[in-house]
């Protein structure tokens, strides 16, 4: 009876990290985090994707004129992501962090928290990334 009792403590433990995990699972401390179900950098800026970056090609599409209406969102060269989460080497040598293998941008013209006038430019090629 206490094998039992231990085993379905463990279980329930368990279900409960993996809920609490899932549930942190959105962001990436200090990079990012999910403010009304979308992903924000950790300036509450709103995050967008692009639909010519190929997911998991570990390049961006947007380099250029282009990375100075997108920013990109850029870490540090030693960041540790995991889950979702992996780093690019821009064509510059900057690293830029991806999120299921989409790399990440901001939208130049998005001027306070909340806004997400990028999601939808350039005939839908755009998007925020819903969490």
């Amino acid at each position: 009876m206490n094998r039992i009792k231990s085993v379905l403590i463990g279980l329930i433990a368990t279900a409960a990290l993996a809920a609490c995990g899932s549930m942190m699972g959105g962001a990436m401390a200090p990079y990012t985090k999910v403010d009304n179900g979308m992903l924000v950098g950790s300036n509450n800026m709103t995050l967008y994707t692009f639909d010519k970056d190929a997911a998991g090609s570990g390049k961006s599409a947007c380099n250029g004129p282009c990375a100075t209406n997108w920013p990109p969102l850029l870490v540090d060269g030693s960041a540790a992501a995991s889950g979702d989460y992996s780093v690019i080497t821009r064509e510059d040598g900057k690293k830029q962090l991806a999120y299921k293998g989409k790399p990440l941008y901001f939208w130049a013209k998005d001027t306070k928290p909340g806004d997400k006038t990028g999601d939808g430019f350039l005939n839908g090629a755009w998007h925020i990334v819903k969490m």
